[in-house]
């Protein structure tokens, strides 16, 4: 009986260890930049927030612009910036499989520009607040849509 019971815990051990070996090796994986990409994000979004919180006034002064009114608002622009940058950093763990994070983040760096779109038509922000724009969405958008991209073709591949 206990022969028997080696051989049946040995083949049932083996069986799992191919299984888990398999599904492994048909995981899709994400391309090396990814996770890197992700990281840099995230610490620069903590950082943009972080820098908003300390020192509301700095990103309008430095364009020549009156400080805002209400420095609090500001300071809860960056609380959601560096909010948004953990959940980069979380998302370059698996990047495929924390597409959402991901998603999520390029709606944002797409909406912020139409934002300030029609603040520049309406003369509330001056062109040169657009480096904000620069720096925190238009150079994410490429790589962020590559990584979802690249999510949606591992689900199809996964489904197929």
């Amino acid at each position: 009986m206990a022969v028997a019971t080696q051989v049946s815990g040995s083949i049932g051990t083996s069986v799992a260890t191919a299984a888990a070996r398999e599904a492994t090796a048909s995981a899709p994986v994400a391309a090396a930049w990814m996770s890197p990409v992700l990281v840099a994000a995230g610490v620069y979004n903590i950082a943009w927030g972080g820098l908003a919180i300390l020192a509301p006034d700095w990103c309008f002064r430095a364009v020549g612009m009156e400080p805002a009114n209400y420095p609090e608002l500001w300071q809860c622009i960056g609380m959601i910036v560096g909010v948004y940058g953990v959940g980069y950093i979380i998302a370059a763990f698996d990047p495929l499989r924390h597409w959402p994070i991901t998603l999520v983040g390029l709606l944002g760096k797409i909406l912020g520009p139409i934002g300030f779109a029609q603040a520049l038509a309406t003369g509330r922000l001056p062109l040169a607040f657009g480096w904000n724009i620069l720096t925190n969405d238009l150079i994410w958008w490429l790589p962020f849509a590559a990584i979802l991209l690249a999510a949606r073709r591992a689900a199809a591949g996964r489904q197929g």
